[in-house]
This record gives C-alpha cells, structure tokens and sequence, in this order.
C-alpha cells in the first residue's frame, strides 16, 4: 500500500523504514528538509511542502501524522484542506483522547476520515516493531490493515497465550481495533500510566539496594537525625549492573523496561550522565483524571506521576513550608 508520514523523527522516520522494508511505498514530508532528503535517498518519495506531500499521494490517501500532540491541530488545519472526501488522517502521536473525538466531529462533515493510533515502540521500533492501539471507523481500520500489520511485531514477538488459538483477532499480531474514536488513545493513555507506575517501582526498589551500605558510614547522634539502630544489617556493597542483569533470567520481575535498565547500568554504573530530572508528556496526569472521573482507584499511578512531578524540583517550596514549621514549632534548623 501506500501510505504518508508527516513528522520524521525518532519514531517517524523508523516507522517509514519499517514500512519500506515491508514493500510498501512511503511520501513523506518534515519541516526539516533534511530529514526528508535522508529517507529519500533510502527510497521514500521526498516532500518540500503539504501541497507537494497531499498530490503525491493517490486518493483515497492516506496520511499518518507522528508529531507532538501540542501541534496536532496546527498540522490538521494547513493538511486538511488539502485533502478530499474519502482521505484518511491518522495521529499516532500521544493526544488527549477527548482532542480525537472533537477532531474526528469536525472532519467527518468534510468527508474525511480520522484513525488515533496509539504507537507504543519508541526508538526500537524499526527492529521490534509497534504495539499499535487503534480508535476510528472499523471500514479504514480494515482497509489499512496491511499498513499496521507491518508496523505491528507479529505473532512470534511472543510465546503464545494458551488458548489464544481459539480466539479470532489481530491482538497476537502487536495491533487491535479498540473502539470508536478516541479509544486507541485511551488504551495508550492508560498504557503509560502503567508505564509510570512500572518505572517507578524498578528506580525505587535499585535506590534501595544502592544505600544498602548505610551502616558501613558514620551517622551523627543529634535532633534531627533518625538513629540507624542496627548497622550490621545494613553492610551491603551491591552491583546493580549486576542484580538487574540477574533479574532478566527467570525473575518474574523481567520486562523490556529491565532490559533496558541493565543496559543502562552496565555502561554507566552510577548514571552520572542523567540528572534525574524526569519529565511527563501528558498521558500519566490524564490517566489519573480518567482514574478520577470514573471512580476508580489508582495509587501506585498517581504516586509515580507524583514522584515525576518532584524529580523536576517541584516540590521545593512545600518542603520549604515543611521546614519553616518545623523551625517554628520546635527550633529544628535544617542540616547543610
């Protein structure tokens, strides 16, 4: 098929090779001509404008957009007027899911069709394959099933769920039709609020082992210092490089994430490259808000989004309160 791509970055422009190397045809279009002029040379049709992009490609068209989500909008009002009746958008971006169902509104009336495709892969992608959670019309789901089937892993990216046999569908195959508009997204949303969570858990429980050694050091015996009252359990010199290397054999704790972790580690012990400021793109606050509008509880998410938010020094001025009372209440001056 035919297929394309607007936004050629980290996931863009290793999707479109994933896409080419499957035999299907690729016009493509960034506003970095460079970019554009890379994927060319490796046998994508370049693109210099929208105007250029749109008439290269052969109705009905289809046009996959892998941007930030802040200027989605911006992209779907120079594209779509552009495009014609039958023409499909596609956001494999990170939106709002509610931004999905107002877009999808706006251009059915224009005859145009509009897919949210939440892409789960990252920088792999192009070797993995994406995990490909999709919102639209079953009609262009369908129609452009070669296109995801491509981009997905395929059955063989895991051991098989017993019983799966019986059971119909493209879910085996790294993509699913998860509702109307709006429903790829929310899947995805939902996806990196585990994520979070799941993050969260590695970097804590390696936080603990690293100050596993407490004992071996001197601790003051003042006001405010907490006493470690039994040092000989704390004596442990722990090589993390090691331990999550070990994980990654028979531990029920294995995942992609650890992999990842142990590659890390094994290259930079202590991380002195990161400065552990952690951002959030959005989906982590919005799961917790969907958490919230239906009631249901989510602890462990909502910490993770929490702790983000702290790593970013965004907890700075409570504790400054914290120490402020502490000082008025008591005398306690904070240790240097």
């Amino acid at each position: 098929m035919q297929l394309g791509m607007i936004g050629l970055g980290r996931m863009g422009a290793n999707m479109v090779r994933r896409l080419m190397h499957a035999g299907h045809e690729c016009v493509v279009y960034d506003v970095n001509p460079e970019s554009v002029n890379s994927l060319a040379g490796e046998g994508a049709v370049g693109s210099g404008t929208l105007a250029e992009f749109v008439e290269r490609l052969t109705p009905p068209r289809a046009a996959w957009l892998m941007v930030p989500a802040a200027i989605v909008d911006r992209e779907l009002d120079q594209l779509t007027p552009l495009l014609a009746s039958g023409d499909t958008v596609i956001d494999g971006g990170n939106s709002w899911y509610h931004d999905d169902i107002r877009r999808a509104d706006a251009l059915r009336p224009k005859g145009l069709h509009y897919l949210d495709v939440g892409t789960s892969g990252g920088v792999w992608g192009a070797q993995r394959g994406y995990c490909l959670m999709i919102g639209g019309d079953t009609e262009q789901v369908e129609r452009l099933g070669p296109i995801f089937a491509a981009l997905a892993p395929g059955r063989d990216a895991a051991p098989r769920t017993p019983g799966r046999e019986k059971i119909d569908g493209t879910a085996e195959l790294g993509y699913l039709h998860c509702g109307p508009s709006g429903a790829g997204h929310f899947v995805k949303m939902i996806h990196n609020g585990i994520e979070y969570g799941l993050m969260a858990a590695y970097a804590e429980g390696l936080n603990i082992l690293r100050n596993a050694n407490i004992g071996k050091g001197t601790h003051e015996a003042d006001a405010e210092t907490t006493p470690l009252r039994n040092p000989e359990h704390y004596q442990y010199d722990f090589n993390l490089a090691d331990i999550t290397e070990l994980w990654r054999r028979g531990s029920v704790v294995t995942s992609w994430l650890l992999d990842l972790t142990a590659q890390a580690l094994v290259s930079d012990p202590n991380l002195e490259k990161f400065g552990g400021k952690v951002a959030d793109s959005g989906e982590g606050r919005w799961t917790v808000a969907a958490a919230n509008d239906v009631g249901v509880p989510a602890h462990v998410l909502t910490a993770a989004l929490f702790e983000r938010f702290a790593s970013r020094g965004l907890d700075l001025f409570q504790n400054k309160v914290l120490s402020a009372m502490r000082f008025g209440f008591g005398g306690h001056v904070e240790k240097k």
